[in-house]
């Protein structure tokens, strides 16, 4: 079974949702903030999804933040949503920022 984005999105307005370690030192790093992560959770669209992830099935989000692409993983538990972490992809390693460039 796949990521739900609608469950997501409960999550984030119901504010159960935790921001990892790894994702805030990420967005500090990067100058995303959690606005703009509940921008790409609400307007983007998920173009991987990794159902056997453990200890939660995740997925990667593509968002556009003031017109800039931005990733973001996150993770569905039972009971709550987990940014794993956030980054601007690169041009050179996405093709249209939502495939993989090496997967061709």
């Amino acid at each position: 079974m796949g990521l739900d984005q609608n469950r997501i999105k409960k999550f984030v307005t119901e504010n159960e949702f935790i921001v990892s370690n790894h994702a805030r030192m990420r967005m500090f790093q990067r100058n995303i903030s959690t606005e703009d992560i509940r921008h790409v959770i609400f307007n983007g669209e998920i173009i991987e999804d990794y159902p056997d992830d453990e200890p939660c099935p995740s997925a990667l989000l593509l968002g556009f933040v003031y017109e800039k692409p931005c990733h973001v993983v996150v993770a569905q538990c039972d009971d709550h949503m987990r940014v794993v972490t956030v980054y601007i992809p690169e041009k050179d390693k996405w093709i249209g920022f939502r495939i993989r460039s090496d997967k061709l």
